[in-house]
């Protein structure tokens, strides 16, 4: 899983059929301390997230599948949770 920050959304006209009732949102992975790391990506969200939300992100065909509860589903990263805080113990 990826911890990331929701920057935007993505409209899109023609959507494959089994994707035709989930959003698609851009999603920048970030750190332990809030800041980008890594390349942006566009994941199909299963939690409700918004833009500015910290969330969790996997990114692996299967387990997206399984979370959308559809193996037809062309998807490889999916919003599986949307985190509301977090603390590190050294």
């Amino acid at each position: 899983m990826t911890l990331g920050r929701v920057i935007g959304t993505l409209v899109a006209t023609q959507k494959n059929e089994h994707l035709k009732d989930r959003k698609i949102l851009i999603v920048q992975p970030v750190d332990l301390d809030g800041k980008h790391i890594g390349r942006d990506v566009l994941a199909i969200d299963s939690a409700d997230a918004g833009v500015g939300d910290t969330v969790l992100v996997i990114q692996e065909g299967q387990g997206a599948a399984q979370v959308l509860g559809n193996k037809k589903v062309p998807v490889h990263s999916v919003i599986v949770a949307v985190v509301d805080g977090f603390e590190v113990v050294e």
